[in-house]
């Protein structure tokens, strides 16, 4: 089972190449970031959401703090995790996924999800109750962009004509997209626009377990012969994670605090034992 750390990369926290080299030294397989590009100043979103730490409101961007991420390092694998793909455009997001795969060597994990405060949604322009919807097709549409010299793609929510657009991912056909989320229709989203299935930590590990089975009986009537699962937010706990490997999982992210250098670093110390006793 592998494992990786996930942050949100805060203006007031390590730097994220500085995290980066700190994860890859410790022998962890992956760096997981999250992003919100704003958090709406409004009584609606507290009333909505609560009163949110303020890195919800300082990350750097997504795709910037994984190029330094990347730059610093030379085998950990970046992700997006999650990447609001509702809240951005699929032409350009396509290209900064294929641009930062290209850059650090085929190293990319892209994790999609649709989001959840509406008003920052709306601030994009998407209504949230379509959030999925537009998730699915801006996905799609990506795909169609990487896996075509020229691509088009005509949907109720994305909509263009032929288009060229370089550099092609360096993965094969492209970075593997690991879909977010846990409800009813996720399977269905995974083996539609993903390649993997990225649940938050939480779910009673028989639950996870009979999910994951109906998942994989589903992949494989589809042609897929395995269809891998990342647990997202995964206790540093060995009896949790004996439970989530006999389950069927085949990566646990845990989350560091978006904090300084040495309280970072004393928790990825914490934690890097986990990394050879749960590795394949």
């Amino acid at each position: 089972m592998k494992t990786g750390i996930a942050m949100f990369p805060a203006d007031f926290a390590i730097r994220p190449d500085e995290l980066a080299r700190a994860v890859e030294e410790r022998g962890f397989e992956s760096l997981f970031l999250p992003e919100h590009t704003h958090l709406p100043a409004s009584e609606r979103t507290r009333r909505e959401t609560g009163v949110l730490p303020p890195h919800f409101s300082h990350t750097h961007d997504l795709f910037v703090a994984l190029t330094y991420a990347a730059a610093a390092t030379s085998e950990l694998k970046v992700a997006t995790g999650i990447c609001l793909v509702p809240q951005r455009d699929p032409l350009t997001t396509a290209k900064a996924v294929a641009s930062l795969d290209v850059l650090s060597g085929g190293r990319v994990l892209f994790g999609v999800g649709a989001g959840w405060i509406s008003e920052e949604l709306e601030n994009h322009g998407t209504e949230p109750g379509r959030r999925w919807a537009v998730l699915a097709e801006r996905v799609k549409a990506m795909r169609e962009i990487w896996g075509n010299e020229v691509a088009e793609f005509h949907g109720a929510h994305v909509d263009f004509g032929p288009v060229r657009s370089w550099p092609k991912p360096r993965q094969h056909p492209h970075p593997p997209v690991l879909v977010g989320g846990s409800g009813p229709g996720v399977a269905r989203r995974v083996l539609d626009f993903g390649d993997e299935w990225m649940p938050h930590a939480g779910m009673p590990p028989a639950e996870l377990a009979g999910r994951i089975a109906e998942l994989r009986r589903a992949g494989r009537a589809a042609g897929r012969a395995h269809v891998p699962v990342t647990v997202f937010g995964a206790e540093p706990d060995p009896a949790a994670l004996e439970d989530l490997r006999a389950a069927g999982v085949d990566r646990v992210v845990f989350y560091a605090p978006p904090a300084g250098d040495a309280e970072v670093k004393d928790f990825l110390d914490s934690v890097a034992p986990l990394v050879e006793r749960f590795r394949d």
